[in-house]
């Protein structure tokens, strides 16, 4: 009992608060959102906040649990955790039930769980784990392979159950790779790569390609003038022109139209009146309409008359900014997020396990990425991918993923103490 209390003294209380409030602003929106006047009770099992209650319920337990589970028990089965989370990934595929075009999801006596959702701890897990192996160098090819070979896999297998919103998070674990010391140069591709697809959809290619001869000419002055400098520059050059040329073909012919009528609408080449631009566009109304202060609890009328489509799950965003306005609602939760992602890197810091601490960047990019494009996609300045707001928007598996996910690092966080 003595060592159990120890285990609760060090836990970090901060992200515990956080993630109290998040997931307490969470409930009282969900029931903002799809309140029923014949079922009022916010425990009322027959509408989503009541069931929105056994969910936080079964995530405090979880909590509860994974605090009580021994320090050594993340690092040493990660791998094993992984293989298990692939392997239900690959089940899904085959006996899943398709659930708004993905076929993404185990249906259990009423109760809906997508894999996908804890994929992410998962890897999360193994990608700290083969990260923290002392012979394991990011700066190298093969090691470089390796890592990715473990984000990517998880990530076919979502884009097969076409979920192609819940892939693209396992992107952000670049982020990882980048603590773990991979070069500056993939970071910067990865941020330059969709802002020059999205240049290529709205501006004239040649001009692109002029602009980007240019930055090689550069490039090549203030570089020293070796033949495999000039090979490099050549190289990456051809590959953006044929990127640039190749991105409209992507759009049209390869991906699908709902998702190529949501980039469309983005960038305002299509008028989506029934689609996207319907649900992003009663988005931005609701949360204009709040105003600065709000039109008070309950009293939404793009939530009431239920003008936002998903507006329990994707869309609970434009819940806050309409009934809470922007200083009360939207600013106060943007801040929360802040607050814990910046809380999450200081803990991963003073971590003495390199495993806890790639760990923690794991927990932090997955976050970023869903709190960062489910907001922009609320406010229209991202294309609708369909992800929740973490610990906010409803359903079980979500919440249930998060609370594993950043419990398990709290729980890492602890056992630092144990360490001494």
């Amino acid at each position: 009992m003595r060592e159990r209390r120890g285990i609760f003294e060090h836990i970090d209380w901060w992200l515990v608060i956080l993630y109290l409030l998040l997931v307490g602003l969470g409930w009282i929106n969900i029931y903002a959102a799809v309140y029923d006047i014949n079922h009022s009770d916010i425990v009322d099992m027959h509408v989503k906040y009541g069931k929105q209650m056994l969910w936080i319920f079964a995530a405090v337990f979880l909590a509860m649990i994974i605090l009580l589970i021994d320090g050594k028990f993340f690092a040493q089965f990660s791998n094993l955790i992984y293989g298990i989370c692939i392997l239900l990934l690959i089940m899904v595929i085959f006996s899943g039930k398709e659930i708004s075009g993905s076929k993404s999801w185990f249906q259990f006596a009423g109760v809906a769980l997508q894999p996908a959702e804890f994929a992410k701890m998962g890897t999360a897990l193994a990608l700290a784990k083969f990260l923290s192996l002392t012979e394991t160098d990011i700066r190298k090819r093969n090691d470089l392979f390796l890592a990715a070979g473990i984000i990517l896999l998880p990530t076919i297998l979502v884009i097969l159950q076409h979920d192609t919103g819940s892939a693209l998070v396992f992107l952000s674990f670049i982020l990882v790779l980048y603590r773990a010391g991979l070069s500056d140069k993939f970071l910067i591709a990865f941020v330059l790569v969709p802002m020059l697809a999205v240049l290529s959809l709205l501006i004239n290619k040649f001009i692109i390609v002029g602009g980007l001869f240019l930055i090689a000419v550069l490039v090549f002055l203030y570089t020293k003038r070796r033949f495999l400098n000039t090979l490099i520059i050549a190289a990456v050059f051809l590959a953006a022109t044929g990127f640039v040329f190749s991105v409209n073909y992507g759009v049209n012919h390869v991906l699908e139209p709902h998702q190529r009528t949501r980039i469309n609408v983005l960038i305002g080449k299509e008028i989506d009146l029934k689609g996207a631009g319907y649900n992003v566009n009663q988005s931005l109304i609701a949360i204009g309409s709040g105003g600065m202060w709000g039109k008070g609890f309950l009293q939404g009328t793009q939530t009431k008359y239920n003008f936002v489509p998903e507006q329990s799950t994707d869309f609970i965003f434009c819940t806050v900014g309409e009934e809470w306005g922007f200083l009360k609602g939207s600013l106060v939760v943007v801040g929360l997020f802040v607050v814990l992602l910046i809380r999450i890197v200081i803990v991963a810091e003073r971590q003495r396990s390199r495993f806890s601490r790639f760990y923690g960047y794991g927990v932090a990019a997955i976050i970023f990425f869903h709190f960062f494009i489910n907001i922009g996609m609320t406010l229209g300045l991202l294309p609708v991918i369909g992800i929740p707001l973490p610990f906010f928007s409803y359903g079980g598996s979500s919440l249930w993923a998060f609370t594993m996910l950043l419990f398990i690092f709290i729980r890492q966080d602890s056992y630092r103490y144990e360490l001494l």
